[in-house]
C-alpha cells in the first residue's frame, strides 16, 4: 500500500514520469512516420456501464441486445470472452479497477457504500502525476464517500466529454472516465417500450422463471444497455472529429453482472462475467478474440503500461499488453470475491465469499453458510426490504409473490436459499452453476486442487480471511448507503 500523493522530495520522480511519457507505448502509425512526425502519447477513454453483464452484447451473439458501438470496438480491436469483475458489487469492483488490487486489500473499500482510504494509489492520479490530464462524467468511484480525496478517485467531474475535450491542451495526453448509470435499476418501462427490442428474442437463463413479466423486465434493462452504447458512440464520434481516434485506447465494459436474482452480488458467472472490448490502434489487431481469463483489476496496470509507467508492486492485476499482442503466458485462474453488499441482514452483517474461476471450473467458499446469501427473509430494519442483496424490480417481485408455485419455487430457492460451505461447478456442462458437485466423490481431487490454489492465492495477496476465515472486520465497516 503506497501513498497517493507526491511530496516535496518527489519532484525528481515526477519529472522522470513526465519525461517517460515520451517513451510510452506509442502507436507507431505509418502515416505519421511517413510525414516524419513524432507519435503523441497515448490517450485513454474508459467507458463503464453500471450492472451490464455478459453476454448482453451483439458481439457475443445476443439476439436481443443492440450494441453497435461495442460491436464496432470489438471488430476494430479485441473482444474478451472471459473477462470478470473482481467483485460482483459496484463499490469494490470499481475500487479494484481503480487501484489494480484485489478488493480484500482495500480495507473498507471491499464493501458497498463504503470509503476508499486515501492511502491507496489509483491509476488516474498516477497518470496525472505523470503529466496526463484526467476527468470524469457521471458515476465514477463508488457508491461511497471520499472525504480524504480532493475529488472523486475516478477523476474530477465535467459536464460532458465534449466539454472536457474542448479544454484539452494540444500534445497533452488525457485519461477520461466515461461512467454511466445505465443499466442500473430502476427502469423506465417507456424506454423499453420504445426500444424496438423484441421480448421473444430475450434469452432467459434457467435460474429465472420464463414469464412475460421477466421478459419485459429484461427488455427494459436492454434498453438502457442500448442507451449506454449509443452515448459511447457519440464519444467515439468526438474522437474522430478531433483527430484523436488513432492514438486513443478505448475500453468499454461493465462493473458487474446484471441486477437479477442469483446474478449481481453473487460470484456465479451471472454476477461476475462482464463484456469487455478494447480498441488500441497499432496494438490490438482488428477482430482479435481473447479467451484468456481476465479480471478488471488488470486495467490499471494496462493503462500505466500504455503510458510507459511501471506497475506498482501493490497491484495484483496484470497488464493486458502481452495478452493483446499474443505473448501472454496462460492464466490458470482468476479469483472473485465479495464482502458486504447492501444492508441486508440483521446487524448489517456481510456474506463473504471467495471464488476461484478457471476456464472450466468454478470453486466457491462461503465463509458463513449459516447466513442468508441474498439477505434475511425478514427486513433487518423497518426501512429495508426482504432479501435485500437482490435489487428491487418486477422480476424480484414476481419471484417473491410466487415462491411456492411450480415454475417459481426452484428459481426462488436458487436465488435465496442457504448455501453450503463449498460449491463446485463444471462450467463446460453447467454454465449457469446449477448443480453443485462438491459432494461427488469423483470430483474430490478437483475440489482439493482448487481449494489449495485459492488458499495459496489468498495467502500470497494478504487476504485476512486466509488466516482468520471468520473475521468480522467487514461487518463493522460503516455503511453510508
Amino acid at each position: 500500500m503506497s501513498s497517493r500523493h507526491l511530496g516535496g522530495n518527489d519532484v525528481r520522480r515526477r519529472t522522470m514520469l513526465i519525461s517517460g511519457i515520451t517513451g510510452a507505448l506509442t502507436l507507431g502509425t505509418p502515416a505519421r512516420a511517413a510525414r516524419g512526425e513524432p507519435d503523441p502519447p497515448v490517450n485513454i477513454l474508459f467507458a463503464i456501464a453500471d450492472d451490464w453483464g455478459f453476454p448482453h452484447a451483439g458481439a457475443y451473439g445476443s439476439q436481443a441486445a443492440r450494441t453497435p458501438t461495442f460491436d464496432q470496438l470489438a471488430a476494430e480491436g479485441a473482444l474478451f470472452t472471459r473477462a470478470f469483475c473482481a467483485a460482483p458489487s459496484c463499490t469494490p469492483s470499481r475500487n479494484a479497477l481503480l487501484t489494480g488490487q484485489a478488493p480484500h486489500r482495500l480495507g473498507a473499500g471491499a464493501n458497498l457504500w463504503s470509503e476508499l482510504p486515501a492511502t491507496f494509489d489509483v491509476y488516474p492520479d498516477l497518470l496525472e502525476q505523470a503529466g496526463y490530464r484526467i476527468g470524469r462524467i457521471r458515476k465514477g468511484y463508488g457508491p461511497g464517500v471520499f472525504p480524504q480525496w480532493p475529488h472523486d478517485p475516478a477523476g474530477p467531474g465535467f459536464p460532458s466529454f465534449g466539454e472536457f475535450l474542448q479544454q484539452q491542451p494540444e500534445r497533452t495526453p488525457f485519461c477520461f472516465w466515461f461512467g454511466s448509470s445505465d443499466p442500473h435499476r430502476p427502469y423506465d418501462p417507456e424506454l423499453g417500450e420504445h426500444s424496438g427490442i423484441d421480448p421473444a428474442a430475450v434469452d432467459v437463463p434457467p435460474y429465472l422463471p420464463d414469464t412475460p413479466e421477466v421478459r419485459a423486465d429484461a427488455v427494459n434493462y436492454l434498453a438502457e444497455v442500448q442507451r449506454f452504447d449509443r452515448e459511447v458512440g457519440d464519444a467515439l464520434q468526438l474522437l474522430d472529429e478531433r483527430g484523436l481516434a488513432e492514438n486513443t485506447i478505448v475500453v468499454m465494459t461493465g462493473d458487474n453482472g446484471w441486477p437479477w436474482p442469483r446474478a449481481k452480488a453473487n460470484t456465479y458467472d451471472a454476477g461476475t462475467h462482464v463484456p469487455l472490448a478494447i480498441r488500441w490502434p497499432g496494438r490490438a489487431a482488428p477482430g482479435t478474440v481473447i479467451d484468456r481469463l481476465t479480471v478488471l483489476s488488470d486495467l490499471a496496470p494496462t493503462f500505466l503500461h500504455a503510458a510507459g509507467l511501471p506497475t506498482p508492486p501493490a497491484m495484483t492485476g496484470q497488464s493486458l499488453l502481452p495478452t493483446l499482442s499474443g505473448t501472454a503466458a496462460p492464466r490458470e485462474f482468476v479469483v472473485l470475491e465479495r464482502e458486504r453488499h447492501s444492508f441486508a441482514r440483521e446487524g448489517n452483517l456481510s456474506y463473504p465469499i471467495r471464488a476461484l474461476r478457471t476456464h472450466r471450473w468454478l470453486y466457491i467458499r462461503n465463509f458463513f453458510p449459516e447466513r442468508w446469501p441474498a439477505g434475511d427473509p425478514q427486513p433487518p430494519s423497518p426501512d429495508r426490504g426482504v432479501f435485500g442483496d437482490i435489487d428491487a424490480g418486477p422480476t424480484k417481485t414476481q419471484l417473491l409473490e410466487n415462491r411456492h408455485r411450480p415454475g417459481f419455487a426452484m428459481a426462488f430457492q436458487l436465488a435465496t436459499g442457504k448455501r453450503p460451505k463449498e460449491e463446485l461447478y463444471d462450467l463446460e456442462s453447467d454454465p449457469h452453476s446449477l448443480e453443485n458437485l462438491t459432494d461427488y466423490p469423483e470430483y474430490a481431487a478437483v475440489k482439493t486442487r482448487l481449494r489449495e490454489q485459492l488458499q495459496n492465492w489468498m495467502l500470497r495477496t494478504d487476504d485476512p480471511r486466509a488466516v482468520d476465515p471468520r473475521t468480522d472486520f467487514w461487518d463493522n465497516v460503516e455503511y453510508y448507503g
